[in-house]
């Protein structure tokens, strides 16, 4: 099924969890990103139950440093 994560096509295996669409894209181990589904914020918590549908839209933002 497609997904879409950050505006760009991700295909998927059928019922994929948000925690294993992240994990996929190897952004689980990282501290410091946030991230909604269809606009939508997912709290972290939350990511291995949140079941995904086809055509979602997950985005994905990091935090960054600067000043």
């Amino acid at each position: 099924m497609t997904l879409f994560v950050n505006d760009k096509p991700h295909e998927a295996p059928d019922a994929p969890t948000l925690f294993t669409t992240l994990e996929a894209l190897a952004l689980t181990p990282l501290r410091g990103i946030a991230v909604a589904v269809n606009d939508e914020v997912v709290a972290r918590p939350d990511w291995p139950d949140f079941q995904l549908r086809p055509q979602d839209r997950i985005t994905v933002i990091r935090a960054t440093q600067g000043g």
